[in-house]
């Protein structure tokens, strides 16, 4: 397993899920959070409140969004969860807007943050891998492309 699918479980996925703003996107996959155990609802209004205070510097490619906070009681146990838009939203990133994909990470350290921040990077700067995931079809396309098993319809 990479450290990514490591931290993803199936049921931390939603695709194509509709979004009116940005709010209502980093929301969205904060439930799933809070669903999969990972995170308490309060950590959801965190990770809302920094883009709030700090602007949208989780927008860190175009079309990508990296959703968190910082480790806090909120955080139950490291994982991520991954939400793809329907449509995309504007974040108010003056280059990297906007966004349909929204990956948040809920870590217990900075030493989790990093290394999930290092395996995105990878995964979202190759093309054919991003590729890949814009079309999956299902969580488990998701997860078999983030593991390096799949790869881009021809």
């Amino acid at each position: 397993m990479s450290a990514l699918t490591d931290l993803l479980s199936p049921d931390a996925i939603a695709l194509d899920v509709a979004a009116d703003d940005w709010q209502e996107a980093v929301a969205a996959a904060g439930v799933l959070l809070t669903e999969t155990g990972v995170a308490t609802e309060q950590y959801t209004v965190e990770m809302i409140d920094t883009v709030l205070e700090k602007g949208p510097y989780i927008v860190i490619a175009p079309g990508f969004a990296f959703a968190h906070a910082r480790p806090s009681p909120a955080v139950l146990r490291t994982g991520l969860s991954w939400v793809r838009l329907a449509r995309p939203v504007a974040f108010g990133h003056p280059t990297n807007d906007p966004v349909d994909l929204v990956v948040a990470l809920a870590a217990t350290d900075a030493k989790a943050h990093t290394t999930a921040m290092a395996e995105l990077a990878k995964v979202i700067g190759d093309a054919d891998r991003r590729a890949a995931l814009e079309g999956a079809q299902s969580p488990a396309q998701v997860l078999d492309v983030l593991e390096g098993t799949a790869s881009a319809p021809p």
